[in-house]
């Protein structure tokens, strides 16, 4: 490693930029951080796939039709993801071993901005996810930055954005752009 590099890789270890996020209430539920791999796509497909299940209930296509779009969608997602936000942290939550969700996390001098955050059908409404989401809002909190995320109007996880303090700043159409200022109470 050059000299260089190693004073790059020090100043970014110093600034946190490609740290993983705080897990201490994650952490009592056994969650746990790891980067993202290609040979997670799959798994993350399914689980894009559950979050489109209610709105893909409502149309008259096959299953072949069903799986041809979600496929397209995450595509597209994915890549508008990676083109944006090319200093993200792109994770998957894992529990007992097992992955059972994504967090997309991006640190920016102001704000910390949630990309994308879901879980899989079997652990949602279990406290996981205002768990992960009050380690962000403490780790935000504590450097003085506020955290953004952008929330389908619709989404049913909006109720724990607004207990949390998440205040809607833009509408979006079928989104809001939802933001929590950096407040030192995360309960």
């Amino acid at each position: 490693m050059t000299s260089h590099q190693q004073a790059h890789d020090e100043t970014q270890a110093r600034s946190g930029v490609k740290r993983p996020p705080l897990s201490g209430r994650a952490a009592v539920l056994g969650v746990r951080y790891r980067d993202m791999t290609a040979a997670d796509m799959p798994f993350l497909a399914l689980l894009y796939r559950t979050t489109r299940e209610a709105e893909l209930a409502q149309t008259p296509w096959s299953e072949s039709e069903k799986r041809a779009f979600i496929d397209m969608q995450f595509r597209a997602q994915h890549e508008h993801y990676q083109k944006h936000y090319p200093d993200a942290l792109w994770l998957i939550v894992e529990q007992a071993g097992r992955a059972v969700g994504r967090l997309y996390l991006e640190r920016w001098e102001t704000e910390h901005r949630i990309i994308d955050i879901a879980l899989m059908p079997a652990v949602r409404g279990r406290g996981m996810g205002g768990a992960i989401l009050r380690d962000l809002l403490e780790e935000a909190a504590a450097e003085g930055k506020s955290v953004g995320i952008h929330v389908e109007k619709l989404n049913p996880a909006m109720s724990l954005y607004r207990r949390l303090g998440f205040r809607p700043v833009e509408d979006k159409g079928v989104y809001n752009l939802l933001v929590r200022r950096g407040e030192a109470t995360v309960d």
